[in-house]
């Protein structure tokens, strides 16, 4: 039956549940799971008597009339209540009915079929830190990312490049320091210097005889 189906599952896909989801899982599996006390299997809450009735109950004349019928007698499932042929029925349950469980390919979270496309949807988006190359990837492209993904750091924001490279630019020559006093010392240097000049170059005076 379905709830065999939906403990194997759980069996064959259990995997280690990341530390941040942890507390978020546990919530979930208290809220809608409970353990068969016959055979340990986890069962959603809702369905538990028909867990019980459908693999624990003694057979009744009726389910073995049935039995011997086969493909003649019409069943309905006991999830979504749809009337089938009994031949198909495992079909349904195991790959159809909207209301089978199934979990979430992100999350491993089991839940209605029906709702499993909404919720992969806002699961999908979640993202997780790559460790290999610091960057944080959605969960729906982390298996192509993974595949691809070549250890090497995201690349560096332009802004703290442009930080980076002004940081080890070196720094300007300081601006001339023309003090009052310095100006003055110039001025005084020049003055002198065009003194001596006009002694040294002064042309000579000629006296013109009487």
């Amino acid at each position: 039956m379905i709830f065999n189906q939906f403990a194997r599952t759980l069996k064959r896909r259990e995997r280690a549940i990341p530390s941040s989801n942890i507390d978020l899982h546990y919530a979930h599996c208290s809220r809608n799971l409970v353990k068969c006390k016959i055979c340990d299997d986890m069962i959603p809450r809702k369905y538990r008597e028909e867990h019980y009735s459908s693999t624990h109950a003694p057979q009744t004349l009726q389910t073995v009339y049935d039995g011997f019928l086969g493909g003649m007698v019409r069943v309905s499932c006991s999830l979504c209540n749809e009337t089938m042929e009994r031949e198909i029925l495992p079909v349904h349950t195991g790959e159809k009915c909207l209301k089978r469980i199934v979990t979430c390919d992100y999350c491993e979270f089991p839940l209605p079929a029906i709702d499993l496309f909404e919720h992969q949807e806002v699961c999908g988006n979640r993202t997780e830190l790559c460790h290999l190359c610091n960057k944080y990837i959605r969960l729906r492209e982390k298996v192509a990312h993974d595949a691809t993904c070549n250890g090497v750091p995201a690349e560096i924001p332009r802004a703290n490049r442009e930080a980076e490279r002004d940081r080890r630019r070196p720094p300007p020559p300081p601006p001339q320091d023309f003090t009052t006093r310095r100006l003055v010392f110039t001025i005084a240097i020049t003055g002198i210097a065009i003194l001596l000049g006009s002694f040294i170059f002064r042309k000579p005076t000629i006296i013109q005889p009487k």
